[in-house]
């Protein structure tokens, strides 16, 4: 009997060279991210459809964790709307220069009273969609943010959100 000139591989030995060419896949992906940012866009999602203002609110949050709303009901996804004293005017003014000063983010739609903006985070590009209705009649801009992919965001959407409401109020002083 001759023996082939291919040799048989333990399923072991296959397992370690799949896991390692998984391995240099991944490598090779997370480095061509961190040098060409925002090129890599495999986890970034479709644009939702339900963005925008329905009868005074923005869309509901799902049920998964990543998503807080200052119109929710219910704690796991409640957050306080912004506040501001100045004119609709100042406080969207106020608004975009946050926003824009913020890395990784492009606002999509602006008018008087609405804003919506996508938010990437640097190293795997994944895409959060925060919207802010302004609602003159009781002087607070409602909140919206979250993720399009994923479980949890691990408080990114609600940290980000913090850090908005802090610049915001910054500017407010300051004005």
């Amino acid at each position: 009997m001759v023996e082939s000139s291919v040799e048989k591989r333990s399923p072991l030995r296959l397992l370690v060279i799949i896991l390692l060419s998984l391995l240099l896949a991944t490598v090779f992906w997370l480095g061509a991210t961190v040098a060409f940012p925002g090129g890599m866009t495999m986890f970034a999602g479709k644009r939702p459809t339900n963005i925008g203002v329905q009868a005074g609110k923005l869309a509901d949050c799902p049920s998964s964790p990543n998503c807080v709303s200052s119109q929710s009901l219910d704690a796991e996804h409640k957050i306080e709307p912004l506040t501001y004293n100045s004119t609709t005017v100042e406080a969207m003014a106020q608004l975009k220069k946050v926003i824009e000063s913020e890395e990784r983010t492009k606002i999509i739609s602006a008018t008087s009273n609405y804003l919506y903006a996508e938010f990437a985070t640097k190293l795997m590009g994944f895409v959060d969609d925060v919207e802010f209705y302004l609602d003159e009649a009781a002087k607070v801009i409602h909140v919206r943010s979250a993720s399009r992919l994923g479980q949890s965001d691990l408080g990114v959407n609600r940290k980000r959100i913090e850090t908005i409401r802090a610049k915001f109020n910054e500017l407010k002083s300051n004005s």
